[in-house]
């Protein structure tokens, strides 16, 4: 992930809702433009997170699976 962070949560070890929850708390906590940065080890927060950033109008800017490990990049809107 080339992109720059304003924030980031590893929420390794999390299990489906708990990784969305969180990002969602630290996004509500942020001003728009600012970039949040999530690790997560769930197989479901892929669809988790690509459906809640198409319904909440947030960026998906990237994302990328390492060995079982989920990287996001989300800019708040």
């Amino acid at each position: 992930m080339q992109t720059k962070a304003d924030i980031e949560l590893d929420l390794s070890g999390l299990t489906c809702p708990m990784p969305l929850l969180k990002a969602k708390q630290a996004l509500n906590k942020m001003e728009a433009g600012q970039v949040l940065k999530v690790l997560a080890t769930d197989p479901g927060s892929e669809r988790d997170f690509q459906v809640f950033t198409e319904q909440s109008g947030n960026n998906l800017l990237e994302f990328e699976n390492h060995e079982g490990t989920f990287g996001y990049l989300i800019q708040k809107n």
